[in-house]
Order: C-alpha cells, then sequence, then structure tokens
C-alpha cells in the first residue's frame, strides 16, 4: 500500500525517526508502517552536531538510498526548505523520488534552518513558500509522491499567523499540513479541528520539546492522521552508548555491560546475516546442494 492510500485510512500512521539502514530494520521489525528519515537525526549521528541547518542535500539523499535499499516500507524525509530557493526545491523533489522517498516535508524557515523547538527561528515570507510548494508540485515524478507542508510560524508571527499560513499551503498544493511546535494541548486541538477532513494532518512529538507529549490514540481522536518521533531513536542510543563507554572505561571489558547489549550472534540475527550468507550461496557458482 502506498503512503498516499494508507492515509485514506482513519487510524493514525505513527512513523519513527530513523537515521540509517539499522534503524530502519529495527524499526521495520518492529512492525512500524512507514518510517521517518529526520534532519535532526543524521546531523545528531552523521554529524556529531545540532539540527541548525548543516546537513546537506546530498548526505540526506544518500542516507535515503541506503535506507531505501534496506527496508521496502514507505518513507517520509525531511526536505528542511528544500535547501534553497524554488528552484533548489525542485531539485531536492528530484534527488529525492529518486533516493526512494515516499513524502518530502518543506519548512518555511529561511536557509539555513534549525530545529523547529529551537528558539529564534526566522521565516521566508507566504508567497515564497506557496510558489516553493508549487514548484515542487510541478517537479515531482509522481502524484503519489506526497509534499507535507510546515509552517513554525506559532513561535516567531504567533498561532493566527500559522494557521494563515497553513490555509494558503493547503492552496498551493500540499497533501499534507504540519503546523510545528504547538504549545499546548489546546492549540494541538485547534490546529485538528480547523483542518481535520480537508487534509491529513501531521503532529511531532518531540520529548522535551514545545509540544506537550500526547499519544498517538489521543491525537488520532483530535483529528491528526501522523505522528512522527524524529529524534527519539538518537536520545535513546545517545543514552545507552554514554552508559556504554562509561563501563568500559572504567572496567576495561564489556562484561558488566553485556545484559544491555546484543553479542555477536544476536546482531547478525537482527540484522539478518544467515539469510544473507544462504542468498549468496545460492549465486555461487562453486556451491553445491
Amino acid at each position: 500500500m502506498s503512503l498516499k492510500s494508507r492515509l485514506s485510512d482513519p487510524s493514525i500512521l505513527i512513523a519513527p525517526g530513523v537515521y540509517d539502514g539499522l534503524t530502519a530494520t529495527l524499526a521495520a521489525q518492529a512492525g512500524f508502517e512507514a518510517l521517518y528519515l529526520s534532519g535532526a537525526a543524521v546531523a545528531y549521528t552523521r554529524l556529531g552536531r545540532p539540527d541548525i541547518g548543516l546537513t546537506s542535500l546530498s548526505e540526506m539523499a544518500d542516507t535515503m538510498a541506503l535506507i531505501r535499499d534496506r527496508v521496502d516500507l514507505p518513507v517520509i524525509i525531511d526536505a528542511d526548505t528544500g535547501f534553497g530557493n524554488a528552484l533548489n526545491a525542485q531539485r531536492t523533489m528530484r534527488i529525492y523520488e529518486r533516493a526512494g522517498a515516499n513524502a518530502l516535508q518543506v519548512e518555511d524557515q529561511t536557509y539555513p534552518k534549525r530545529c523547529g523547538h529551537l528558539a529564534d527561528k526566522s521565516l521566508i515570507s507566504q508567497a515564497e513558500m506557496v510558489g516553493k510548494i508549487a514548484a515542487m508540485a510541478d517537479a515531482r515524478a509522481s502524484e503519489e509522491t506526497l509534499i507535507i507542508a510546515r509552517t513554525d510560524a506559532i513561535a516567531v508571527e504567533g498561532f493566527s499567523s500559522a494557521m494563515d499560513r497553513a490555509e494558503a499551503y493547503l492552496s498551493a498544493g500540499a497533501d499534507v499540513l504540519f503546523i510545528e511546535a504547538p504549545r499546548s494541548g489546546d492549540e494541538l486541538a485547534r490546529v485538528a479541528s480547523a483542518f481535520k477532513g480537508r487534509v491529513p494532518l501531521l503532529a511531532n512529538m518531540v520529548e522535551g520539546g514545545a509540544t506537550p507529549i500526547q499519544s498517538a490514540a489521543h491525537l488520532q481522536e483530535l483529528g491528526f492522521d501522523i505522528v512522527i518521533f524524529p529524534g527519539g531513536i538518537v536520545r535513546a542510543l545517545a543514552h545507552a552508548a554514554k552508559y556504554y563507554y562509561g563501563s568500559l572505561k572504567a572496567y576495561g571489558s564489556n562484561a558488566p555491560f553485556a545484559d544491555r547489549m546484543f553479542d555477536f550472534n544476536g546482531l547478525n540475527a537482527v540484522i539478518g546475516t544467515p539469510e544473507m550468507l544462504a542468498t549468496g550461496r545460492r549465486f555461487d557458482g562453486g556451491a553445491t546442494e
């Protein structure tokens, strides 16, 4: 089922954040129906840097291609601002589609952007963003590739401006709306009340961010169609890694940490090493049954 078709289902779609082939594999094995390739997660892991617009188009596209080589699930990819103006956004659409993305999330911040839950963001004009959305729609190869229009206006221009911008982006051709960083449950409910039934709505759950964490079930009751947890896996793994490295330094051995990690065979089982080696033997000209 395509991502576009899945959004006609009344049940909310939970898309966990991933940043490489391993996390995509683990999320698929957990039973998720779609994945979210987070620009923040790529910045955190590949660069060891904050989400302030340092990640490049090529780094994101390369990561997308590696994930697509590993899993078949629909992937929503973070396109930041489209990495420039409308022409850059068109190029981003073409490159991301070829890499295997099923939906592109584009936002109305200036370039370089910063995390939607950091302070001191700035926005391009509504008119420029409308043009960028239209340009991306014109450039996509498939109508199945969705454009998710995000506005960061709540923190910059206020809630009413964010709603006005969302209306304009919907009229420009956005397939999904993403109003970033509502500051309360009431603002989440007001977003849902204004747009539910008219266009799929995406909610972003960031641990410690501006929006109070809500369950998928509650967001579905409000009227949201997609919920992403973009950086949760990085925070979980970073927490585990901190204690792993601390333990190894303290004891000079992995033995005290053994109950909190896979062993060699355990990880190979997760990533499918036996199955891949068996596949290789099928095509080995010297192999015998």
